[in-house]
């Protein structure tokens, strides 16, 4: 009885914290830096609750639900819908604060095991709802948009109760970790076994382990220990027609790797409910430090340089001139004179903030490692404060954004990937379609992860709100931008494809590879209950 107190307790702390974001203020001479380069005007806008409209869960559908998880974990209320309805783009946000469309689901319903979870997929087939897979709600692209489809109704799947360490194999260095455990708890956990994830992407503090399997996430530390993807040993996966498991050995040469078929599914073939994970052991010593490089193609080329000689840091992070004047000034104390008075006394015309960081086992360790790093290094150091700062200030993003709203500003964020011969090309590309389409706008750009054969892209864009129509500005924005991108570079590096890449997935893998994927989803999701509109382009396959 206790138990089961303590964990209704939990859910509902879970609901209501997302609607109650911490943060950050803008100090004054960030928000004088916008106002020069975006034209924002001297405006607040609060948000407005927006509207939810009620249930339209049928009563039986309901009912065989409630058989399955159990009496309280199936929810109509307001409050627990709307905790659920849509991600963390910008244009959920503008929705979630009142301007907009939002779509609400009909219900969230929390099953407590991997079996539930099949059950739960059976009923909803049988009764045609559809189901948007949940975890921690971070997706930026449509992931987790309440999309019904041709469905009368539709649920959330909050995995919230799916929170376990199931066991840790030391000697193997593996994990088995259910889909709905957050991040930091993951790594609690593992910690008194001496291991870690080391996955550590913007979205680490509410994402969850299914979220980066299904997803295919890439986080900070990627150069060092990997993408998500590289992780996973093996997957749990409930689907509508049953369970299936995959990863027997750590390489297999039994056919196509299918768990890496489902491993970036996003939902739309069925709900991993256990990921196992290899680990390593936890670094016992960090350092990071900060560089500054002279203009973007020397800072591309170095890190170039460093991907080719295998000697990249674990975290490798280069900002272009914008993103480094406006982190500088968004974080405060390190945009002063005395800095720019020294950057160009080294001779720095153009400057671009390098973040270096290490893990090891030892202070030897790091040490060597960092030496081999920045041999040849063409870059001014500016020392571990630097870095130091970087590495608190990490997730403060999300937080700045939401201060950013508040005074009226469109900030969004979009990714890409290409090949070092096409990086800067596709930078340029990028920053001209944004332009063009907002007109007085910041748009920053870093690499966020680096290979032998190329890099990601990470935008940042901060323009004045359109009043008029806010989510018609960044659809015309986004639109632009992924023209842009499409047939230079990736999609979506990280970000998943969800509703929002969707349309321009054909160009990507070609007509025959979304013939593929909509004839795995018809074997495994034959209704087309799961997740519709989500990863295939024209969204909803049915039918056998």
């Amino acid at each position: 009885m206790c138990h089961t107190v303590a964990v209704t307790e939990r859910i509902d702390h879970t609901l209501r914290g997302r609607w109650t974001p911490s943060t950050a203020e803008l100090p004054p001479h960030a928000l004088k830096l916008l106002r020069q380069r975006t034209g924002l005007g001297d405006v607040r806008t609060p948000a407005r609750a927006p509207e939810v409209p009620g249930s339209s869960l049928a009563a039986d559908a309901r009912t065989a639900l409630d058989a399955v998880v159990g009496p309280g974990f199936v929810r109509v209320d307001r409050d627990s819908r709307l905790g659920r309805a849509g991600g963390l783009s910008y244009l959920d946000l503008l929705r979630q604060r009142g301007d907009g469309d939002l779509a609400v689901p009909d219900a969230v319903v929390l099953p407590a095991t991997p079996e539930q979870v099949t059950d739960v997929l059976r009923v909803c087939a049988e009764h045609d709802v559809a189901v948007v897979p949940f975890g921690g709600g971070t997706s930026v692209v449509g992931g987790v948009a309440a999309v019904r489809g041709d469905k009368a109704s539709v649920i959330a799947l909050d995995l919230v109760r799916l929170d376990q360490l199931v066991s840790v194999d030391p000697v193997s260095r593996i994990a088995v970790l259910q889909a709905g455990l957050p991040a930091p708890e993951a790594e609690r956990l593992l910690a008194p076994h001496g291991f870690t994830i080391g996955h550590v992407p913007q979205s680490y503090e509410r994402a969850t382990i299914g979220g980066f399997a299904a997803t295919r996430s890439a986080g900070q530390a990627s150069s060092g220990y990997g993408r998500f993807e590289d992780m996973v040993e093996g997957v749990r996966l409930a689907t509508p027609v049953g369970e299936w498991r995959l990863g027997a050995a750590p390489a297999s040469a039994a056919g196509p790797d299918l768990k890496q078929l489902v491993i970036g599914s996003e939902g739309a073939f069925g709900v991993l409910t256990e990921v196992s994970l290899r680990v390593r052991p936890r670094s016992v010593v960090e350092r990071y430090e900060g560089f500054v490089v002279d203009g973007w193609e020397r800072g591309a080329s170095a890190v170039r340089r460093l991907a080719q000689r295998r000697v990249l840091a674990d975290v490798t992070r280069l900002s272009d001139v914008d993103e480094t004047e406006v982190s500088l000034s968004l974080a405060g104390g390190w945009k002063t004179a005395a800095l720019k008075g020294y950057l160009r006394g080294r001779g720095l015309k153009e400057p671009c903030l390098l973040v270096l960081g290490w893990h090891g086992a030892s202070e030897a360790e790091v040490k060597r490692r960092r030496r081999e790093t920045v041999r040849g290094l063409r870059a001014v150091s500016l020392g571990k404060p630097l870095g130091e700062a970087w590495r608190h200030g990490r997730f403060n993003g999300p937080r700045q954004r939401d201060a950013l709203m508040e005074v009226g500003v469109c900030v969004e964020t979009l990714e890409t990937a290409t090949h070092w011969s096409r990086i800067s090309r596709l930078r340029e590309s990028v920053r001209e379609a944004l332009r063009d389409a907002l007109g007085e706008c910041i748009v920053m750009c870093h690499i966020s992860h680096a290979y032998e054969t190329g890099a990601s892209l990470y935008f940042t864009v901060l323009a004045a709100r359109d009043a008029d129509d806010p989510v018609g500005q960044w659809q015309v924005a986004k639109a632009a931008a992924g023209e842009a991108i499409s047939g230079v570079g990736t999609i979506s590096h990280h970000h998943a494809v969800g509703t929002d890449h969707a349309p321009y997935l054909e160009a990507e893998i070609g007509a025959l590879g979304v013939a593929v994927l909509a004839s795995v989803k018809r074997t495994l999701d034959p209704t087309g209950v799961l997740n519709p509109g989500k990863l295939i382009p024209g969204g909803i396959v049915s039918g056998g």
